[in-house]
């Protein structure tokens, strides 16, 4: 469903350990309205587990997702980049059909 790649679990991994959250917790990846083109992504860590819930394993780190962001998010890659240029998490979307400069929000 979801691409994780190893510099984006790296990422994930140390930020929940330095949290001391390994264990409990995963990254939720979510799809919210709002942003300058309708729809933006949200990452935030939860150790919470619904029925509507897809949890998928990566190197070692979670990624949970509910099963509206799913419809969004299939076949996307979540990506970490450290450059000069940018630094954070980066979500390539085979599903946006248009995104705005910031890369923050996207149509579908």
């Amino acid at each position: 469903m979801i691409e994780v790649t190893t510099a984006a679990a790296a990422q994930i991994r140390n930020l929940l350990s330095e949290d001391g959250k390994l264990e409990t917790h995963g990254l939720r990846m979510k799809v919210i309205g709002g942003g300058c083109s309708g729809l933006q992504y949200q990452l935030s860590f939860d150790d919470q587990v619904r029925d509507i819930d897809a949890e998928i394993e990566i190197e070692g780190v979670k990624v949970i997702v509910d099963e509206k962001s799913a419809l969004y998010l299939v076949g996307s890659v979540l990506d970490f980049v450290d450059t000069l240029q940018e630094s954070g998490f980066k979500i390539e979307n085979p599903n946006a059909s248009n995104t705005c400069g910031c890369g923050q929000s996207f149509a579908a």
